[in-house]
This record gives structure tokens, C-alpha cells and sequence, in this order.
């Protein structure tokens, strides 16, 4: 089972590499070395065979009870090393001249023309023999066998022990400090990321964290750091709504718990007490509409899976909208008109949200009243419009011919509770714009705002013939425009 720490997990995975590398470097180095002494005592016997080649040669001995006598004198070191002498008569009879073997084996016949061949057996015991042949010619037409015992790998051993410690105190030296090293440039990161995750709820800094260690690492914190200034944004917001909402809500409690003292306790009576009730009822409707655009942004942050599609006319929608505040624009004496597609022209249609949709224009229309003076004008327009990467879609457009947006403040008018200046906002709550746009991208459309000239200002809503999720590209729009 892996260990829970990083650290550890890291330390093991080098206990591992090192093991495997030992065990690896261990088998290649116990196959040279042992090769390297099997070739060492092969050629020792090897010269002590060509000696006794020699003095054969040089005695002209024959008979092979001499020879063997002559062989036995001269192979004391070989004997005194645990090997044995064998020979091979004329008719295959085997004998051993020297030593004592387990068994006499002779090993099989070598190609013709080899010199001396060598190589290992094994007798009966299973120990390990390494054996020179010399040339019969040398050796009076008789097959000798001369074996020592084979200690190459023994040899090898030893070697490579003295080779392993030395190998085993480089890894402890070298590997530990990289492995604690490696450790510490991923785990130092990571804790600093679980500790600003861990202080992140309570925190008031927006100081990122610093981006160091692997690739991964730093995408990790660069991450973290991104989410990090979004929840303090969001934060920052949420702040920002909650004094507007203090500040929305104290006015029109104010005006309702005064006046409705004033009714109860007599100070208001006769058109007093109706002018009180008035305004308790205004102020309750102003609340109402709060609560009502507060359930709106609530609804949509569930995004397009709260949508219910359906075929609309935007021609219909618009001269629905005029119809329904023509009673609030006929006491200021505002006029509204209506433009969209004639008779005879193909119906404006795109799919969208029914109720999604009259919120926009009811939204946009309502902003419009609430700054235009006694004898404005608003005007709702509808219109094919296709925008460079993005569907073809249905805009419908606000104008009026009011103060206009403060300059510098077209983006900022979608800001919830966002208030430049009064004049364009009135009694609202701040919310009413970026409803609008929330709305359309939830369509997978837009909503931006301008002035027109000489003056006045007009918001645009883009709505996708057929619904997208929302675009990432940011909308260019088109240049403002005399009413």
C-alpha cells in the first residue's frame, strides 16, 4: 500500500529506481567480472598445460604408464587446487592420473584444428570445473583432461560487493539530497496551496501566490490564484449588493412604517391619509419590484437549463410592450412608436423565452420612461442583424431621446446595482440593465448600450434566431447612430 505522504511517495519511488538500478548494475557487472576471471584461470592452466607439453616433447616419452608418471610429477599446483588430471587410452578407457574427482567425465571431442581447447564442465557433485585439452600430438597420442576447479564466480562476488558499497554510499549521498530537493520543490507549492485554500474563506488579501515549482505545479497555482481573485470579486460584489440592497430597501420601509404611524395614530386624516395611503402603496409596489428583478437574477443562474424555447414574433412583442405602458407614458406625455417588420414582409421570428424576453423589453422600456421629461419619445425598433461570427438574429432596440448614459459608462450600465448617475436611473434598484444582458446571453445572444445623436441613448438586444450558449468572443457594437 502507498504511503499518504507526497514526500514519502517520492522517497519510495527513489528507494525503488535505486534498487532496480543496483540490481541491474549488479547483474551485468557479476557477468563481466565473472567472465573476466574464468578467462584469468583458463589461461593460468593454460600455461602450465603448454609447460607440460613441453617437457613431454622434450623427454620423447611412449609409453603411456611413463607419460602419466611424468604428468602426475609435474601437477602438483594444479592438485593442490582441487583439480584433477584424466586421460583417455588408445582403446577409450578413462582414468584419473591426479585428484579426485566425483566422476571422470571427458568432455566431447572439439572441431578439428582447435589447439588446446578449453572450457568448464560439471562433475556428479555439481561443482564447476574449468579444463584445458591439450593436443594429443603433444601428449604421446593420449586424450588429457586437465581441470581446476571453477572459482570465477566467487571472485566475482567479492568484486562485486567492494564494487556495491561504493555504488550504495554515491546513492546515499547523491540521491537522498535530490529525492528531499525533488520533494520539497512540489510538496513546499502544494502546501502553500492548501494553506490559501484553507484561508481562503476568511481571507481579506488578494495577494496571489507565488509561482514556482514543476509545470504542473504552476498551472495548479495559477489556477488557484484565478479562482482566488474571482471569489474575492465575487466577494467584493456581493458586498456591493448587499449595502445597495440596505440602501433600496431603507427608503421605501422608511416611507411605509412613516406614514403608515401617521394613519394610525390620526395625523394623517382626510387627503392627508389618502395622499399617505398612496405613497404606502407606491412604496410596496417599488418593493415588490425589487423582490420581483431579485427572483430574475435568482432564476438566472441556472442559466440556459431555464429556458423555455418557443417561436416568437419580435414585431408582436414590441407593440405588446408599447400597449402595456401606454397608460404609464401617457402621463408624462411620452410617446411611443413601434417599428417592425410591414405587412407583406417576412415575420421577425426567432426562438426564445417567452417571459425571458417581455422582462428585456419591460426592463428596457421602464429604464427609457423613468429619464424622459414631459414630451419625450421612445422608440422600438426591430430588425434582421447578422454580426461578423456569431448566427443570424433578430435585434430589438431601445431609444429614447432622454440625457443619455454619462460618458465612459456604456459597459458599466450592465453592472448590477451600478448607478453613474441618477438621472438615468431613477427609483430602480440597479438591476434592471443587467438583467437585460444576463437574459439575452442566457440565449446565447447580447445587449449593449450608446448614445445616439444629438442626444438620447439606445440599448440593443441581439437574440439568436435559433438558441446558443453564450459566446466567448466579446460582441463589437456597431457605431452609434442620430435617432
Amino acid at each position: 500500500m502507498l504511503p499518504k505522504s507526497l514526500s514519502q511517495r517520492i522517497f519510495l519511488a527513489f528507494a525503488g529506481l535505486s534498487v532496480a538500478m543496483l540490481v541491474t548494475v549488479s547483474a551485468s557487472l557479476f557477468v563481466v567480472l565473472r567472465d573476466a576471471h574464468r578467462d584469468s584461470i583458463t589461461q593460468s592452466l593454460g600455461h602450465e598445460v603448454v609447460a607440460i607439453e613441453a617437457d613431454l616433447l622434450a623427454d620423447q616419452i611412449t609409453e603411456q604408464a611413463q607419460i602419466e608418471q611424468k604428468v602426475k610429477n609435474l601437477i602438483a599446483s594444479i592438485v593442490d587446487d582441487g583439480g584433477f588430471v584424466l586421460v583417455q587410452g588408445p582403446r577409450g578407457a578413462i582414468r584419473i592420473v591426479a585428484g579426485s574427482p566425483s566422476s571422470t567425465p571427458v568432455p566431447s571431442p572439439v572441431a578439428t584444428g582447435v589447439k588446446n581447447p578449453t572450457g568448464t564442465l560439471s562433475t556428479s557433485d555439481g561443482r564447476q570445473f574449468v579444463y584445458v585439452e591439450p593436443n594429443p600430438n603433444g601428449t604421446g597420442g593420449l586424450k588429457f583432461v586437465f581441470a581446476v576447479p571453477d572459482t570465477s564466480a566467487q571472485q566475482a562476488l567479492g568484486d562485486l560487493f567492494r564494487v556495491l558499497l561504493i555504488i550504495v554510499l554515491v546513492l546515499l549521498i547523491v540521491g537522498i539530497p535530490i529525492a528531499w530537493l525533488l520533494s520539497r520543490s512540489i510538496t513546499g507549492p502544494m502546501r502553500r496551496l492548501a494553506q490559501a485554500a484553507r484561508d481562503l474563506p476568511t481571507s481579506t488579501s488578494e495577494r496571489p501566490l507565488p509561482i514556482e515549482g514543476p509545470t504542473e505545479v504552476k498551472i495548479l497555482t495559477e489556477r488557484f490564484n484565478a479562482m482566488a481573485h474571482e471569489m474575492a470579486s465575487t466577494r467584493h460584489e456581493e458586498t456591493q449588493m448587499l449595502a445597495n440592497l440596505r440602501h433600496d430597501l431603507r427608503t421605501p420601509l422608511t416611507s411605509i412604517g412613516g406614514f403608515a404611524e401617521a394613519i394610525a395614530d390620526g395625523t394623517a386624516s382626510g387627503d392627508r391619509a389618502s395622499a399617505a395611503a398612496r405613497t404606502i402603496a407606491e412604496e410596496t409596489q417599488r418593493l415588490e419590484r425589487l423582490v420581483g428583478e431579485l427572483g430574475v437574477v435568482e432564476r438566472l443562474r441556472e442559466g440556459p437549463a431555464a429556458l423555455r424555447p418557443e417561436i416568437l414574433d419580435a414585431t408582436k412583442l414590441l407593440v405588446d410592450a408599447a400597449a402595456r405602458f401606454e397608460g404609464p407614458a401617457a402621463t408624462p406625455g411620452v410617446a411611443i412608436e413601434v417599428s417592425g417588420s410591414a405587412p407583406g414582409e417576412p415575420e421577425l421570428t426567432f426562438t426564445g423565452d417567452r417571459l425571458a424576453v417581455e422582462r428585456i423589453l419591460q426592463n428596457l422600456v421602464d429604464n427609457a420612461l423613468s429619464v424622459l421629461p414631459r414630451g419625450g419619445h421612445v422608440w422600438l425598433r426591430a430588425t434582421a442583424l447578422t454580426l461578423p461570427g456569431r448566427s443570424p438574429g433578430i435585434s430589438i432596440s431601445v431609444t429614447d431621446d432622454g440625457p443619455g448614459f454619462p460618458p465612459g459608462t456604456n459597459e458599466k450600465v450592465f453592472e448590477r446595482f451600478f448607478r453613474a448617475d441618477p438621472s438615468r436611473s431613477g427609483s430602480g434598484s440597479g438591476l434592471g440593465l443587467a438583467i437585460v444582458r444576463e437574459m439575452a446571453r442566457a440565449h446565447g445572444g447580447e445587449a449593449w448600450a450608446e448614445n445616439v445623436a444629438p442626444h438620447g441613448a439606445r440599448v440593443t438586444v441581439l437574440m439568436p434566431i435559433v438558441p446558443a450558449m453564450p459566446a466567448t468572443k466579446p460582441l463589437e457594437p456597431p457605431e452609434a447612430t442620430a435617432e
